[in-house]
């Protein structure tokens, strides 16, 4: 049986460590950038290449930018005293799309997971806090996906605020336990933030 070439090895190799990539996936996306011409896989390698040196985390709030603050912190249209707090960053955008929401986010990335070895410190609770504790927040929604680790982790910010003058309000659950916010369609979205509650 033939081998492959040291290079189409390494390709695969690649694609296969990327969370729920199999090796037959990743064989049909390294054939795939194989049969591309050599100007669209050169783009595909460029976008890779100014995603890693250009995206950051906002100093703010922690979503994805391309400067200090993200288009959503700098935004002077928003409602600067309530803060959305989500997982990840495709949380923020899957809200974003439902078009209710007009407040600010502080994205965790992540959620505490003591069996994956993820704690609050590895999470950017502290820099929520301290927003809180700067004193121009007035509203917290907590917005963790509604899983056992999403609500541990919800649970665990409300009792660090438990001492500070903000209302710790919940999505309403027009999400079902253990779904995904990026999953959801936009009008449940709507709903669920329309109709959040006090946690």
């Amino acid at each position: 049986m033939p081998e492959l070439t040291q290079s189409v090895t390494e390709l695969i190799d690649q694609f296969a460590k990327m969370p729920g990539i199999g090796k037959k996936t990743a064989e049909r996306l390294t054939y795939y950038v194989l049969r591309l011409n050599k100007n669209e896989a050169l783009a595909l390698a460029d976008a890779i290449r100014s995603v890693k040196e250009n995206v950051r985390y906002c100093r703010i709030c922690y979503n994805l930018a391309e400067q200090e603050e993200c288009d959503i912190c700098r935004d002077p249209n928003r409602q600067r005293d309530v803060v959305c707090v989500v997982e990840q960053p495709r949380d923020l955008m899957a809200l974003e799309q439902s078009g209710v929401y007009r407040g600010l986010y502080h994205v965790l990335l992540g959620r505490i997971a003591p069996l994956d070895g993820i704690g609050p410190e590895q999470l950017t609770i502290e820099g929520l806090v301290q927003r809180v504790r700067g004193g121009t927040v007035r509203e917290i929604v907590m917005a963790t996906n509604p899983t056992v680790e999403g609500d541990g982790t919800a649970l665990y910010i409300s009792s660090l605020l438990g001492d500070c003058p903000v209302q710790v309000t919940r999505l309403a659950r027009g999400i079902t336990t253990g779904s995904m916010l990026e999953f959801a369609n936009k009008e449940v979205l709507a709903d669920a933030l329309s109709g959040r509650q006090s946690f």
